[in-house]
Formats: structure tokens, sequence, C-alpha cells
């Protein structure tokens, strides 16, 4: 117990840094302001029509999509980028426990500041979306359009017909929040082992991590290497299960029409990525040499 409670109180002090960190301030910004710009098509256009729109529908008609998912993701290099946090009270706190109980509060920071980190876009979502919005668990008159037409795909908002057949908004919303929760968790561990490995290799190693998705989507592979159809829905099946951008991207799985990944195998796979990515950080502290440049005045 004593141990754990160690391991909290590095977390907390990972949270005390919050309220003068520039860079935390930053992130936050910078994602409101993504969710104002990205949200703000389909505010608008329900708008525009003299419909409603249910509370949860923002975003998860936002953040089903991969482009989206990916550009939020990208304010967790902003949030982490000086991990692990070698403040003026880090040497007393090494000599009064371990390297493995300090570790184990970074990585305890880092997964609790990235769920509040989600928490905090899909909050924003439901704030941006206005009066306009209900809280009944039923697919809004915009949702339809959106889904039975060629509008969404004209508007670049991802409504598709098997999301507004197959569920309804509150466990949609709550699933895509899981796959997001755990592509940004994912991302995180990433940028923490290569932070490790060489100071600031982080930001290079996240940044790969998030081009790497980016490259495998379907659409950027068939414009760049011209595959016909039929390559291009293998190619799809083969890197919906590789890429992890497309196991957070909600409509990149298997709903019962082709051999995507299951929900479920996404929500394994960004468990084992996190878990080794995590279990190697706690393997290169060992030998982790600390460098402090002294204290403040």
């Amino acid at each position: 117990m004593r141990r754990l409670r160690q391991a909290v109180m590095a977390a907390a002090r990972g949270f005390g840094r919050w309220g003068h960190s520039p860079q935390v301030w930053m992130a936050f910004a910078l994602g409101f302001i993504a969710c104002f710009l990205l949200s703000g098509r389909v505010v608008d256009f329900s708008r525009e029509h003299g419909g409603s729109l249910q509370l949860l529908e923002p975003f998860i008609w936002v953040f089903g999509d991969s482009g989206s998912i990916l550009l939020i993701s990208l304010c967790l290099l902003l949030l982490f980028s000086d991990l692990p946090h070698l403040d003026n009270e880090t040497p007393l706190f090494l000599v009064r426990t371990t390297r493995l109980c300090w570790m184990a509060g970074q990585v305890l920071y880092l997964a609790l500041s990235t769920l509040v980190f989600v928490g905090f876009i899909l909050l924003s979502t439901c704030v941006l979306t206005g009066a306009q919005a209900y809280k009944a668990n039923l697919w809004s008159r915009t949702a339809a359009i959106l889904g039975y037409s060629s509008i969404g795909e004209s508007l670049c908002i991802p409504a598709f017909v098997k999301v507004l057949e197959l569920t309804f908004p509150y466990p949609c919303a709550l699933r895509i929040f899981a796959l997001m929760l755990g592509y940004s968790l994912a991302l995180s561990s990433v940028i923490f082992f290569f932070n490790l490995l060489r100071d600031k290799l982080g930001m290079a190693a996240g940044a790969v991590f998030s081009g790497f998705g980016l490259f495998l989507t379907p659409d950027v592979l068939s414009r760049l290497l011209g595959l016909t159809p039929q390559q291009s829905a293998g190619a799809n099946i083969l890197f919906g299960w590789l890429s992890p951008l497309n196991h957070a991207t909600y409509y990149m799985h298997n709903f019962g029409y082709d051999s995507l990944p299951r929900l479920i195998d996404s929500y394994l796979f960004f468990a084992l990525w996190s878990g080794a990515f995590f279990g190697l950080c706690f393997h290169r502290v060992r030998g982790y040499a600390f460098h402090f440049t002294g204290t403040e005045g």
C-alpha cells in the first residue's frame, strides 16, 4: 500500500503542473478549437435545415472518422512532449522510493491525463451542439438525412447507414470514446518510451506513429498506388488489421459484412500495444540516466 500511495503521489504531482504549464493549456485550447471547427459542419447543417440533433451526434459523426481522430490525437504530442517529468522534487522522490514506483506514477499520470483529454473532447462537442440538442437515445432527423443521402459525403461527414441501423447514439458514442481512448493511449505510450530512450525523441516517434496510420488508410493507398476496386477492397481489410488509426475508426470494423476487425479485437489491439510499450518503459527505467540541471532559487 505504501508503494501504491507513492505512485499515486507521483501521478498527482504531474497534474499539479497543469495550472502553470503553457503547453498543457495550449493542448486543450487546440483540442477545443478543433472540436469547434469539425463539429460546426454538423451543427450548421442541422440549424440551416430546421432539424434537431441528438446530444452526442456531433461527437459520433466527427470522431467516427480517421482524419478527425488523427487531428485530435496530435494534441497529445504537445501534452506529453516533456515526459518524463524531471522537476526539482524528483531527486528527493527517487531517494525515498524506487525507480519502478516512480515509473508507475508516470504511467498512471499518462493514462489518467489521456482519459481526461479524451473526456474533454467529448464534453466540448456536447457543449458546442447548443440548445438544439436533445438527450433521448434516438437518432435525429439530421442523422437520417446525412446517412441515407449523399449530403453527408458532400459535407465530409461520415454518417454511415450501418451505424444508424445497428446501434443507438449512447452505445455508439461510448464505443467511439473507447476507440479514441485506446488510440490516444497507444500514441502516448510510444511518446513516453522514446523520450526515455532519448530526450525529445518521443515527438518524432509520435509523428511517425500518426503518419503510419494516415498512410495506411484505404483512400490514401488507393490514390498513391493506383489500386483497382478489387485490390482496394483487399487492402482495406489488410490495413484495417495493421493500422492503429484504422483500429480507432468506428466504421472500419466488422458489422457482419466483411472481415474487418471486430470492436473487441481493436480494444485488445490497443491494450496489448500500450501494455507492451509500458513494459518496455519499466525495463528502460532500470538503466535510465537521470539528468538534473539544478534547482530554482
